[in-house]
């Protein structure tokens, strides 16, 4: 059986209203991974920050700009590979 004209045009507006939904998804899961990198990012240059000022107290704080110096390590790669996750899609 033919199509209408009618069911044609409702057909290509379901489908335009579809991609449109996709395209949103799309754009909104780029944001919020480049929000995260970003977010990651600052935590991990905080902690470089207080892995610094540890360093700089007496020997007390080498232990515990250690530690820092860890979670900035651990954190920045973190950032760089939600970031790399983010540019794939």
């Amino acid at each position: 059986m033919a199509q209408t004209k009618a069911d044609r045009s409702a057909a290509a507006k379901k489908a335009a209203a579809t991609r449109k939904r996709n395209e949103t998804r799309t754009s909104s899961q780029k944001a919020g991974t480049k929000a995260a990198a970003t977010r990651q990012g600052k935590s991990a240059a905080q902690s470089g920050q207080q892995a610094k000022r540890a360093a700089g107290t007496a020997a007390g704080g080498v232990s515990s700009a250690a530690r820092a110096a860890g979670t900035a390590a651990k954190q920045a790669a973190k950032s760089v590979a939600t970031r790399a996750a983010g540019a794939k899609r």
